[in-house]
């Protein structure tokens, strides 16, 4: 197999990964992704970069930072893809934080319609569901967003 099947141009791995090639540079420059040059100076990746771009991708949409990416890269080998082995020991450690944001998102649309406790006591509501800013008293944000539970004053 010569080096031209296990190679691809940075254009046809941005095509193939749905990403723009500027994102793959970007990648490449926070160590998430290794590639090399062809003799005439092209940016050049294994065919594997596909799968840990895909990684990648999955991983931001998620809600994990670059440096939680680049920590879960960093425990496989030689900067290999990971396999799907790899990929269920990762995944099953996300899953807390997925939890999470499902109940903050469920919370939020629950209680999109009501008090969400922010203290700015500006709207007519807040009488009712905040009167006195009690909501301060348990930290700053939009506490009952946050999972805190309005005091027994609201109608």
């Amino acid at each position: 197999m010569s080096s031209e099947d296990t190679w691809m141009p940075i254009g046809a791995l941005a095509r193939r990964a749905g990403v723009a090639a500027s994102t793959l540079r970007f990648y490449e420059a926070e160590g998430l992704i290794r590639g090399g040059r062809s003799a005439g100076n092209q940016r050049r990746y294994p065919k594997e970069t596909l799968r840990r771009v895909a990684f990648i991708r999955i991983a931001q949409s998620v809600g994990l930072s670059l440096d939680d990416i680049r920590a879960a890269l960093a425990t496989l080998p030689d900067q290999r893809t990971p396999t799907p082995a790899d990929w269920a020991r990762l995944s099953r450690g996300w899953k807390p934080m997925i939890e999470a944001r499902i109940a903050s998102l469920t919370a939020l649309r629950d209680q999109l319609d009501s008090c969400i406790g922010c203290g700015c006591l500006s709207l007519k509501n807040c009488k009712l569901y905040n009167p006195e800013d009690t909501a301060a008293r348990l930290g700053s944000g939009a506490r009952y967003l946050l999972g805190d539970r309005p005091a027994s004053n609201a109608p």
